[in-house]
Formats: C-alpha cells, structure tokens, sequence
C-alpha cells in the first residue's frame, strides 16, 4: 500500500492520538482496578474471621472493628487456646447458643448433666454497645451478668439463631426494653429473626458469615431443664482464619 505524504501524515496523527488516548484509558482502567483490590485489602485487612469446629460442623465468626476491646480480647483467648475443649453448655431454640465458660472443660466441674455458666477468667470486658450493631440472627454478642455498666463476661459468648417477629411483637419488644429500633433492623427482625428484647443492653462485637445452619443443629440438641445439651457438644478447635498472601511480580 502507497500512502500519500498528507494523507499518511494524517494516518500517524490519528494513530498517535488513539494510541495516546487508549493508553490513558487503559491506565486509568488499571489504577482504577488497583485502587479497587488496595480498598478491598484494607476492608479485609479490618476484619477477623473466627472459625470454631464442633461435633456438628464448622462456624466462621466475623469480628467488628468497632468494637474492638471484645475483639481483642477474643483474640487474645483464641491465640492462647482458651476456647479449644470448651463446650456449648446452653442452647434454646429460637433463642441462643452459648459457650465459652472454663468450666465446662473441667472434669471435675463439668460431669453430665453438671450446671455451667458460672465459671470466668478474673475481668470484665468495657461495655461497647453500638446502636449500628443489633441482635439479628446470626449476631455473636457476650454475655454478661446483671452488672449496672452493663460489662460483658471475659468469655463467655453467644450466638444468635433467633425467631422471626412480627410488627405488634417488635412494638412489646421495645415497649418492654425500652430500645427503639430502626426500619432497617425491623425489617430484619420480621423477614430474618433474632433476639430484638436483648438489643441495648449487650455487646454485639460480631456476626456469623457461615455455618449459621450448624448453630441451628446445636440449638435444637436434646438438652435438660437447666437448657444443656445431654450430648456434650465441644468447641473443638478455635482458631483465627488467615488469609493466604498472593504476591504480584
């Protein structure tokens, strides 16, 4: 092909201009992208994900940032293996389970049918209540005593499997605790369930992202009067899920 000096001129202006153009583009496309995979580094980087193996399957816990004297302090349990043996010693359907009590991994102190609940590690956790966190299904909270600072058990948890409400039960709910609720977290509560009469007065410091299906098993478990389950049910092995680093070249 022979290319007239003007119009080949034109052709190279062109082509420079479009290589110009597509390469701001292309580049803009790339910083956009990683500026995208360095947010959701830093999301992820904010979150800790908690897994507990048990007898029946596999939670994974996330854990707030915004609350983080109870997730430190969870932290600091897990990496010492405080948790490992324990054992869920209260569950109740459309309620909650819960675990987390030193007792109940004693042999002494936790024989079949043995009342727990009682035991603790010596402190109480600062009380981070935050109206953004609410007792949906599947919210991990700490439970705590009738203490007037409404401080959370240095151990001991729960998780949320709850039951679904209705507008009438939401408006006694609130009557009763005296916990206003927004419409996002109503809507939750009658579509998803939960716990909504504990909102307020305990620290949720995180939530279930799997195996919430698990919990259910637990809490429907044949239990006694005192709500413990007459098959030990174990946290078998509590760890915190590390994520594997990819590096690019």
């Amino acid at each position: 092909m022979v290319f007239h000096p003007a119009v080949f001129c034109n052709y190279v202006t062109v082509k420079t201009i479009f290589t110009l153009t597509a390469g701001n583009f292309f580049m803009k496309k790339t910083f956009l992208l990683l500026s995208f995979l360095l947010f959701s580094v830093a999301v992820w980087a904010q979150k800790t994900k908690v897994i507990i193996n048990t007898e029946y399957g596999k939670i994974v816990m996330m854990l707030y940032d915004k609350t983080p004297k109870h997730r430190d302090n969870m932290i600091k349990l897990i990496k010492a293996k405080f948790y490992d043996g324990t054992l869920f010693h209260r569950v109740i359907p459309g309620f909650v389970i819960q675990g987390g009590d030193p007792d109940s991994k004693d042999p002494q102190k936790s024989q079949p049918g043995a009342p727990l609940g009682e035991g603790d590690v010596g402190y109480r956790v600062p009380a981070e209540i935050n109206d953004e966190y609410f007792h949906q299904r599947g919210a991990v909270g700490m439970a705590r005593d009738n203490n007037p600072d409404k401080s959370s058990s240095g151990c001991q948890f729960y998780i949320v499997v709850g039951k679904k409400f209705t507008d009438e039960q939401l408006d006694g709910a609130e009557q009763r605790s005296g916990h206003k609720h927004s419409a996002a977290q109503r809507e939750a509560y009658k579509k998803l369930g939960g716990t909504p009469h504990l909102d307020g007065n305990y620290t949720v410091f995180g939530e279930v992202i799997e195996g919430l299906s698990v919990a259910d098993k637990i809490a429907n478990a044949d239990r006694n009067s005192a709500d413990r389950p007459k098959t030990d049910i174990h946290m078998k092995r509590v760890y915190i899920y590390k994520k594997k680093r990819f590096f690019l070249f």
